[in-house]
């Protein structure tokens, strides 16, 4: 089985500031959610765990997975999107024709923003790490874990349903809930 999950609130979160791959920890509020999603998910089984490098997926997944004896595997390919110029802005939906808006309402029609990455970038970079990690996992039959971000984990929530682009956010991806992808 795949799973994904997000990691908890962080103080970004809280502001509506676009965190990106700057690396901000996870607030109390983020720490009591990862704590309630390891209560709630104790009875599932999972193999191994893979995480982004950043803080608050790392101690998220650490906070999920205290007590079990399951590795988490760190993969810079799972890091979140990178907002460039626009990373640390708040409230980026109140700033009229601001660019990084269309990946949120368009996401077909995103082409990035200065310093960042594209849909396409972040969509390679995962499907790397599905085709050469997950994929063979699964096939061995293991319970996976992958703990990341917003917009990183919907990237690989449209890859494994074949959605087209433009349902990016379709599923949402709320902090510390588990979400069975296959």
């Amino acid at each position: 089985m795949l799973y994904i999950m997000r990691h908890g609130k962080t103080d970004w979160n809280a502001k509506r500031k676009l965190q990106g791959c700057t690396d901000i920890p996870i607030n109390d509020e983020g720490r009591e959610m990862a704590i309630a999603a390891s209560e709630e998910y104790k009875d599932i089984h999972f193999d191994v765990c893979y995480c982004s490098p950043l803080i608050r997926a790392r101690e998220t997944a650490e906070l999920v997975l205290k007590g079990r004896n399951i590795p988490i595997i760190i993969d810079d390919r799972l890091r979140e999107m990178g907002f460039g110029i626009y990373e640390g802005i708040e409230n980026s939906f109140d700033i009229p024709d601001c660019p990084v808006n269309v990946l949120f309402f368009e996401p077909q029609n995103y082409k990035g923003v200065e310093g960042g990455e594209t849909l396409d970038d972040v969509f390679k970079r995962t499907g790397e790490f599905l085709k050469e990690v997950v994929e063979p996992d699964l096939a061995e039959g293991k319970d996976v874990l992958i703990v990341g971000h917003g917009a990183m984990n919907s990237t690989i929530v449209t890859q494994i349903r074949n959605n087209p682009v433009s349902e990016l956010w379709k599923e949402g991806i709320p902090n510390c809930k588990l979400i069975k992808l296959k």
